[in-house]
């Protein structure tokens, strides 16, 4: 029988697989993948990142996170200038902004949705937790 911490576990990633696939369908009416979104969304918190600083930050590996960013600056979404060095700076496009702003407000919408079961004191409540859990005060 599996234990109380397994099935806590298990209960938090399903409820991330649910948002996620949640979020990866609605993003995709305004032309951009939930990787797309966050890899923006990353970029526009900390413009002038490199790829090393920006790769945690999506949860994916620098090699993962390049491959993105290329295709978003194919996009015309994303623009890579020469930092200090060797270090290679992420700008978002005029382009790149708007499809984030598109994508906050479905990401808004969607995440409403998938919250609409618990009020804001349960929603405050879960958010602490997760904050806790984590250890840097980010969920």
């Amino acid at each position: 029988m599996p234990s109380d911490l397994q099935d806590l576990g298990r209960a938090i990633k399903y409820a991330q697989y649910r948002h996620h696939r949640a979020l990866d369908s609605a993003l995709s009416t305004v032309g951009t993948t939930l990787a797309q979104w966050d890899a923006l969304r990353a970029i526009d918190r900390t413009p002038g990142s490199s790829a090393r600083a920006l790769a945690p930050a999506t949860f994916q590996s620098e090699q993962a996170f390049g491959a993105l960013v290329g295709r978003l600056t194919a996009q015309g979404l994303v623009e890579r200038r020469q930092g200090h060095g060797r270090r290679i700076e992420h700008h978002l496009t005029p382009a790149g902004e708007r499809v984030l702003a598109a994508g906050q407000r479905v990401a808004d919408e969607t995440l409403a949705g998938c919250f609409a079961g618990l009020s804001d004191e349960d929603r405050a409540t879960l958010l602490d937790l997760l904050q806790r859990l984590n250890g840097d005060g980010r969920a």
